[in-house]
This record gives C-alpha cells, structure tokens and sequence, in this order.
C-alpha cells in the first residue's frame, strides 16, 4: 500500500506528540495527568479529549482505527490548538522544528500508510519558508498547515513571498482554523460556551478565509497556487450568493471580480475537504464548488469523526487528494 495505489485518502487528521510537550516554554503544551483528560496551551484548557493511549498519539492504534474505518492512507497535520501564530517568534520557531522533526519519525516506520504536513510559525514569514523548504526537502511533507488568523489578513502583501514560495516548491496549502483566542486576542465572549468556538467559530474563520482569498486577490496574485480549506470552507456553499453579489456590486470590489461568473471562476480555484457532517450540506457545496477539487476529510478520533466503516464514501475523492498531493496513481 502506498498513496499511489490507496483507494481511500483522509487529508485531515491531526496528530499530537509527546515529543512536543513544553516545548514552546511556558504556553506548553501540556496533558494533565489527573484522571480526566486535560490539554493546556496556554491560559486555554481543553477537557474531556483522551490524546495519550489514543490514535492521536499511538500510530499503532490510528492505523488500526484506519482498517476499522476503511481508510488506506492518511496525512496527518498539526494539532490545531498547537500553531502557536501569536506567541513568541523564537519559541514558535523552536516548537515547529521540534514537531515537525519528530511527527516525521513518528511517521516512517509506516510511510506507506501515513503522510505528514508542517506546521510553520506564521509571525515570521522568513521562517516559516525556511520551515516549509526543509520540511519538505528534508523529511518529505507535503506542504504547511495553517490557521486562518496570525494577526494578519491572508491578503496581506507581507504574504505573498510566502505563497511565491509555495508555487516555487510545488505545494499546497491547507488552511485549518484553531480556537479564537488561544494563544492571541480574545473573540467573542459568546463563543466560550458550547464549544461554539469550535462548533459556529471554525465556519466563520473559514468562510472569511475563502472571502479574503478571493476579494483580496490571492488567487489572482499566485495563480498556481493550491489552497485547500477545512469543513468544506465553512458556511461557503449556504452564503454563495451573498459573497457573490457582493464581488459585483461592493465599492472595495475591482473590475475584475465585477464581470459575470468572476467570483464563481476563482471559487472554483479552491480545494475543500468535505468533512461537513450532512449530506445536505455536502450537496450545496457541490453545486457551488469545483467537485474535482474535494477531498475526503475525517478529524479522524476526535469527537465529529464519521462513524462505521466509510470506505465507499471515501473512494470518490481519492484521486482529487493525489493531484492536490503531487502524487501520479499507479
């Protein structure tokens, strides 16, 4: 089995690493040792998620959830609430080297069912290049995962040597959003409950991301570049409408974005995983998207993984995931 020849790819699943525990000082990151699971980064606390002796943390056990799950291969990617976009240049630069060098080893005894991407510091464009170039030449990754806020918009033009870097490389960029607040401002309080900043936060953080890509001119900038976003680019396929209107008939809009089907041209442009949880959700972004570039997604063992066996629903994207991969079939 390889990512060649596997007939079902899961891009989003995330992994958390004993290697990495304290590593950006006192952020931590740190599990509790009390008899409820607790993960601290930060001042932020996350209950109730079991990482030690689970697949998060076992790749044993992950590949085993994986057959029991009909998944083939799976490319693994940092924990969200681990980016670190705010803290520290220095300590946020010191944990991504330590994450990515030791998801890497993590990751080779089973290269041939798990694949990895980087996690890099965004405060410091610089090196966060300097990360993506060696993570990939260097322990094979395919590209840095991200959140969609680092105290700059992904318009920003501080960004786009970042991008030209990841067109030069031949790599994607996959966006995932991460808590607001957990280690930078503080959103809305009433996302503090219900876990509404996971739940309502995450489509908003992505449904701003495709906003910002497309009314900010990214795509039109780094037109080889390859975005894909998470959960189905939020609430993407149910404002498709809006977002559009507003391309034609804002003030901030340019000539280009004004002309009919503009937007639609450069939605189509971006990648999304389907990890949406409805079929009817599914099916509206699919008439709104381009369908060659979805790719299968589970958050595989966290609290929303699809359940059973979903080989079948999963076989569908397969190839999407090589060609955004920069991986030929065999």
């Amino acid at each position: 089995m390889s990512l060649a020849t596997a007939e079902t790819i899961d891009v989003h699943a995330h992994a958390v690493l004993e290697e990495t525990m304290g590593a950006a000082g006192a952020y931590g990151p740190e599990l509790g040792h009390e008899a409820a699971p607790r993960f601290r980064v930060g001042n932020y606390e996350l209950h109730g998620v079991r990482y030690r002796g689970s697949a998060f943390m076992d790749p044993v056990l992950r590949l085993r959830a994986m057959d029991v799950a009909g998944l083939d291969y799976q490319v693994l990617s940092p924990n969200p609430l681990t980016y670190f976009h705010f803290i520290e240049p220095r300590l946020a630069q010191a944990f991504c080297r330590i994450h990515n060098d030791a998801l890497a080893t993590v990751v080779k005894p089973h290269a041939e069912r798990l694949g990895i991407f980087a996690a890099v510091p965004m405060q410091d464009i610089g090196f966060a290049i300097e990360e993506t170039q060696r993570a990939v030449a260097d322990l094979g990754m395919f590209g840095p995962y991200i959140g969609t806020d680092f105290g700059r918009p992904l318009n920003d033009p501080a960004l786009d040597r970042f991008y030209a870097a990841l067109t030069k490389l031949n790599v994607p960029l996959f966006i995932h959003p991460a808590p607001i607040g957990i280690d930078g401002p503080l959103g809305d309080p009433n996302l503090k409950q219900f876990d509404l900043d996971i739940i309502v936060g995450f489509a908003a953080q992505e449904t701003i991301a495709v906003c910002t890509l497309i009314y900010g001119g990214v795509l039109e900038r780094h037109p080889e570049l390859d975005i894909c976003l998470t959960h189905g680019g939020g609430a993407t396929g149910y404002l498709f409408g809006r977002m559009a209107s507003a391309a034609k008939k804002r003030p901030w809009s340019r000539d280009s974005l004004r002309q009919d089907g503009a937007f639609e041209e450069l939605l189509h442009r971006l990648w999304f995983d389907i990890h949406v949880h409805s079929e009817d959700s599914l099916a509206l972004l699919r008439e709104r998207v381009n369908c060659s570039r979805l790719v299968f997604g589970t958050n595989f063992a966290g609290w929303d993984q699809q359940a059973g066996n979903i080989r079948e629903e999963a076989k569908v994207y397969g190839d999407n995931a090589r060609r955004l991969l920069r991986v030929t079939r065999q």
